[in-house]
């Protein structure tokens, strides 16, 4: 697969800067964790595939404000695997917003979470190439 079959989705300005010119990226700006995988959901119901998991890496979405996802560009039929995972995603999130909302970190932390969201879709990326 290459960039031109890929549309990264995220709320993570480095990845934004990093790959917004070899790839399609939908940079969701003041978005939330949440926001970035209903974006993911409402494009699998598209017919698009998910291409990384939406709950990767260690961190918890009550934790971390950041969420880059890598989705096919194409869209076919709805795919079901893919709508099971974003909607179970979708669901644990919620879960763990409800017990504990997203602390309001400072800038030195925020940079941490910036560094492992953009790490993990590094990961994605030379995954799929």
């Amino acid at each position: 697969m290459n960039s031109r079959e890929v549309i990264i989705v995220t709320n993570n300005q480095s990845v934004y800067d990093t790959y917004h010119e070899s790839f399609e990226v939908e940079y969701l700006e003041n978005q939330t964790f949440l926001q970035v995988l209903e974006y993911c959901r409402d494009a699998v119901h598209l017919g698009r595939k998910l291409l990384t998991h939406p709950l990767t890496g260690s961190v918890k979405p009550n934790e971390t404000p950041f969420k880059s996802v890598m989705i096919t560009k194409v869209c076919g039929v709805l795919e079901m695997d893919s709508l099971n995972l974003i909607e179970s995603a979708i669901h644990t999130t919620k879960k763990f917003l409800n017990d504990h909302e997203v602390k309001a970190w400072p800038d030195r932390i925020l940079d941490d979470f910036r560094l492992i969201d953009f790490r993990l879709i590094k990961s994605g990326i030379e995954s799929i190439q």
